[in-house]
């Protein structure tokens, strides 16, 4: 059966509800599906933070056709912005798995970066 746009935003909000329970369950109970903001998007998963209580955007994407990374990155990094977080990352559908420990995590090498440094002050 072909992917519509309905078909592909009910693909979506199931993937974003999946992962935002697999992200609750294993991290923070806070963590949720986002309600949608319109033109300032903020992400598609609220209340992720990193060790350092900093917040992290995800960008969730149950895709039909091909990898997007660029694209997705990009909407990633906006809506990081948008939120004042600290990094946006994309969440992205894995084919041939439902379990949503096995789902691929894409964010550039600077995200990593800023994920993996200390606040300024903090020597830990």
């Amino acid at each position: 059966m072909a992917r519509n746009r309905n078909s592909a935003k009910q693909a979506g909000a199931r993937f974003e509800r999946i992962i935002a329970d697999f992200l609750r369950d294993n991290l923070d109970d806070h963590i949720d599906r986002r309600i949608k903001t319109g033109a300032k998007d903020c992400g598609d998963i609220a209340n992720v933070r990193d060790s350092h209580n900093r917040r992290i955007v995800i960008e969730a994407k149950d895709y039909g056709g091909k990898l997007n990374l660029p694209q997705w990155a990009k909407e990633a990094h906006q809506e990081a912005e948008n939120d004042g977080a600290h990094v946006g990352l994309v969440i992205a559908k894995r084919r041939g798995t439902t379990d949503p420990a096995d789902q691929w995590v894409a964010m550039t090498v600077n995200d990593l970066i800023q994920l993996l440094t200390p606040p300024q002050g903090n020597t830990q």
